[in-house]
């Protein structure tokens, strides 16, 4: 396991998504994401002990060899990156996956035909063109042999949907009920501005959202995780409604948090 042990920090060699396994064991993983992804500030993460860290191509500035240094470093220390893309758009999918993402997120993903063509960009990669869409139609007409070396091409990749909008919301039965959908993550702040209650998190139009979504998702046997920035009993709160994909806040909003806190003791206590 990642850990430090006074100075030293012990990083074990590359293996496979353990995010995964966790997953299919029926136990809860813990992740955070990071704006930040120099290979120093990823590294702070290790005393943590998270199984996950998710990295938003969607809101942050970062170039491809950024995100590929990024992913691999991660792997490297047994942690599972994620990437979320910056739309629904297959070569994005793969561009990330490439990079070394063994999960990938799609934003604002609403439809069938979207996820369809999410799947075939996540489990079905390196197909293309027409081959591609008729294996999309139809499995069967790929060999047996084709089908086995893409699995294990793409073994230990997950497919996950942004859930942030009244249209995914209406359509959450059948996007969970496609067999390529690993999980969902809810964007709580898009999808509060889309249910017209904007950054009110404990409204009951908006908490009844979370709880269809989770409830259609964990009934349909998939993940599903919720990313808040706020303190940590609010996680716990949705753990025990059926979350098992923890997204702890941010690097940005943690330290934002902790200087806060920090400098009002400094100057409540400092003074003379």
């Amino acid at each position: 396991m990642a850990g430090q042990v006074g100075n030293t920090i012990n990083i074990p060699p590359m293996k496979k998504n353990l995010l995964l396994t966790k997953l299919k064991q029926a136990t809860p993983v813990y992740g955070t994401c990071l704006t930040n992804l120099s290979a120093r500030w990823i590294r702070t993460v290790l005393p943590a002990d998270l199984d996950f860290v998710f990295l938003d191509t969607e809101h942050i500035a970062t170039d491809r060899s950024g995100l590929s240094d990024a992913c691999w470093l991660l792997r490297s220390l047994g942690i599972t990156p994620i990437v979320r893309i910056a739309n629904p758009d297959p070569f994005l999918a793969t561009q990330a996956l490439d990079a070394g993402a063994l999960g990938i997120v799609v934003p604002y993903l609403e439809t069938i035909e979207q996820l369809q063509a999410m799947a075939g960009a996540v489990k079905y990669r390196p197909l293309k063109g027409k081959v591609l869409a008729d294996a999309l139609a139809d499995p069967t007409s790929l060999s047996e042999s084709t089908l086995r070396y893409l699995e294990e091409y793409n073994e230990g990749h997950l497919l996950i949907a942004n859930i942030e909008s009244g249209p995914a919301l209406d359509n959450l039965a059948a996007l969970v009920a496609h067999p390529a959908l690993d999980g969902v993550f809810v964007g709580p702040h898009d999808l509060s501005v889309n249910l017209g209650v904007a950054e009110q998190y404990e409204h009951p139009v908006f908490l009844a959202a979370l709880e269809q979504i989770v409830h259609l998702t964990r009934t349909g046997e998939k993940h599903v995780g919720i990313q808040f920035w706020m303190e940590p009993d609010l996680q716990a709160q949705w753990m025990k409604k059926g979350v098992d994909m923890v997204i702890h806040s941010s690097d940005l909003s943690l330290f934002g948090q902790k200087l806060q806190q920090d400098m009002q003791i400094i100057r409540a206590q400092g003074r003379p």
